[in-house]
């Protein structure tokens, strides 16, 4: 039974510097790519925002509304290192949005944190002012710290997820994530799928538990997978096509 900042931790003390999340986005040419270390710098301060800056505490919920990014990833793992719940509820404790469903959510700012990405490389700020009261992930999180330690840590027994009404808790996720087909232990999977989403968390879980790394695609170019998948070296694909592995 384990966590997610124990797998992190594991992974940190034997691999600090390889590749964990590669980020491509085939419509703007953006390529990002993120080591253990630097994505746990990423976790760790996202983890602070929430929770130090808008008061979130372990048990609490949070709703991840973006679209298939490297910001998704981090933001699991900073509600996971937290303790607190992903879900699908439109009444969650606090919100992370990106430009595409900003106006939704801003309705809401007035009753729960709603944290908007501008989804600009290196996850810079919005260009134009944001609504009143939605707060810009790109001004806040750069004065948060690169490491984070929760006061009161969550257990493998904490609930990960709640999705459709369906719980999970952190040791069923990586028990499920390690136990995984997948790819192979130490394999690099290039998906399509967005990870803040219930078909996809599989594919960001897996890699993450089975010491692997991830190469997340978005706005695919069916003519440019193959050779971004040569490129990245991915021994596998979700989802699954017509690529021989």
């Amino acid at each position: 039974m384990t966590t997610f900042s124990r797998l992190l931790d594991g992974l940190l003390r034997t691999e600090p510097g390889r590749p964990l999340v590669t980020f491509y986005d085939h419509a703007t040419g953006e390529r990002v790519e993120l080591s253990v270390t630097t994505y746990a710098n990423w976790v760790a301060k996202a983890a602070s925002l929430l929770v130090e800056e808008h008061d979130l505490e372990r048990g609490g919920t949070l709703r991840v509304d973006l679209p298939t990014h490297w910001l998704g990833p981090v933001f699991l793992g900073a509600a996971w290192a937290a303790g607190l719940v992903v879900t699908d509820d439109d009444e969650a404790d606090a919100v992370v949005c990106g430009p595409g469903t900003l106006a939704r959510w801003a309705a809401a700012a007035d009753d729960v944190p709603v944290l908007a990405c501008s989804l600009l490389p290196m996850g810079v700020r919005f260009a134009d002012p944001l609504p009143a009261g939605v707060h810009d992930v790109g001004v806040e999180i750069w004065s948060q710290p690169d490491s984070f330690i929760p006061w009161d840590p969550p257990t493998p027994d904490d609930p990960a997820l709640s999705w459709a009404g369906v719980t999970t808790t952190q040791a069923q996720l990586w028990e499920t994530a390690a136990a995984g087909s997948l790819l192979t232990d130490g394999g690099r999977l290039l998906s399509e799928a967005n990870p803040a989403s219930p078909p996809g968390i599989a594919s960001f879980a897996e890699p993450l538990a089975r010491s692997g790394s991830l190469v997340l695609v978005a706005h695919a170019d069916p003519e440019r997978l193959e050779a971004t998948y040569a490129a990245e070296r991915a021994t596998a694909r979700f989802p699954r096509g017509n690529h021989q592995d």
